[in-house]
């Protein structure tokens, strides 16, 4: 069990749920409990509604029609649909794709798995801010290029990339682009037809809404190959009876987003200053990711002389992530932070805090507190680092 008083700052890694979205979702978990596709009864047709409305919703956000949103499990399942559909139902057209180093595993092991089927794959490289550039993506496009996939803001150094100017780019060469919003949407502005994204991918559970629920946009009229075959929900691309109480937490999580959005980034960004100058003090600190350019909640930071690990092991009541990862005794670097020209010594001396809608400014400043603590112990031993 948690420490009763623990402070969550973890929350790129899952948020917790809206209470507000709780409360929309209760009427789909109790009486309104039908199946959307059972429209000859007011079950089915109450419960249809309710999805229709979440489907309104999550498109506003995004300023998508509502009939280009097709609901997923969750953006790995949004992600692998994007891809996979495009590959299956564009392979005609060439069979070259365009990604980033520093996309997440959902996209990067989808793309290796292409390369397995004969696709060909171009991974970008990234400055050592973790920007794209989209000078590189205009050089690396071919003929035969039929997508290019490019994450909207890192989960791990929260650096935004230039969504719109790569937009423009595809478009102009008639590529295919899709986005990885799962860590923006909610949190950034983003507009598919101003940034001339054909397929973006979005997850519930970072946007306070609950687990197991997404969504795909798919531009109107782009052709995918189905991802589940059965009874044809979800456009034919994705059969299975919805999940109604989700889908209803999704589009109630979008819509509170829309409406606190610009406020919530100012606080979240003030907070995240706030942390990273109270760190700062301790000396030897190192932001790590673009200075400017970065969700508002993210703070990535390498710690010199002290292990990440060390460091949070002895820190029960913070919730933050390790910049590295332990496995069988062997400590590896996170390949975003790779990707960025970090060595693995300072991935080791790297701790990600995510910022969230519950956190407060006194828990940022208890959080410091408690960092602080342990790193000056830390420091004080022999061979910390």
């Amino acid at each position: 069990m948690p420490e009763p008083d623990a402070i969550y700052l973890d929350n790129h890694a899952t948020t917790p749920l809206d209470p507000r979205v709780l409360d929309a979702m209760m009427p789909s978990l109790r009486q309104d409990f039908g199946n959307p596709a059972s429209r000859l009864h007011v079950f089915g047709r109450r419960a249809e509604a309710a999805v229709e409305t979440a489907r309104e919703q999550t498109a506003e956000l995004i300023n998508a029609r509502y009939s280009e949103i097709v609901f997923t499990s969750g953006a790995t399942e949004a992600n692998n649909l994007a891809l996979k559909g495009v590959a299956g139902a564009h392979a005609d057209r060439g069979r070259h794709i365009i990604t980033t180093a520093i996309e997440h595993k959902a996209v990067l092991e989808v793309c290796r798995r292409l390369e397995g089927e004969g696709w060909r794959v171009t991974y970008l490289p990234v400055d050592s801010c973790g920007l794209v550039s989209p000078d590189a993506v205009r050089a690396a496009l071919r003929p035969d290029t039929v997508l290019v996939s490019v994450i909207a803001a890192s989960n791990e150094i929260g650096t935004i990339q230039p969504l719109a100017e790569v937009g423009a780019i595809c478009r102009e060469a008639g590529a295919l682009f899709h986005t990885d919003a799962a860590q923006a949407v909610g949190k950034l502005p983003l507009d598919v037809k101003a940034m001339n994204i054909d397929l973006l991918s979005l997850s519930g559970h970072k946007l306070y809404a609950p687990k197991g629920i997404g969504a795909l946009y798919v531009r109107r009229k782009l052709r995918l190959a189905a991802h589940m075959d059965g009874g044809g929900q979800e456009m034919g691309l994705r059969s299975g009876t919805l999940n109604v109480p989700g889908i209803v937490g999704l589009g109630a999580a979008c819509a509170i987003a829309a409406a606190e959005m610009a406020s919530e980034a100012e606080r979240l960004a003030g907070m995240r200053d706030d942390l990273l100058r109270r760190l700062q003090a301790l000396g030897g600190v190192t932001c790590n990711g673009h200075p400017h350019l970065r969700l508002p909640g993210n703070l990535n930071v390498s710690i010199d002389g002290v292990e990440a690990e060390a460091l949070l092991l002895g820190l029960p009541g913070l919730a933050v992530s390790a910049g590295a990862a332990c496995a069988s005794g062997l400590v590896t670097p996170s390949y975003v932070l790779t990707a960025i020209g970090i060595d693995e010594a300072r991935a080791r001396c790297s701790l990600r805090f995510g910022l969230g809608r519950f956190n407060t400014p006194a828990e940022i400043e208890s959080a410091a507190a408690m960092v602080a603590a342990r790193v000056t112990e830390l420091r004080r031993r022999p061979h910390a680092a």
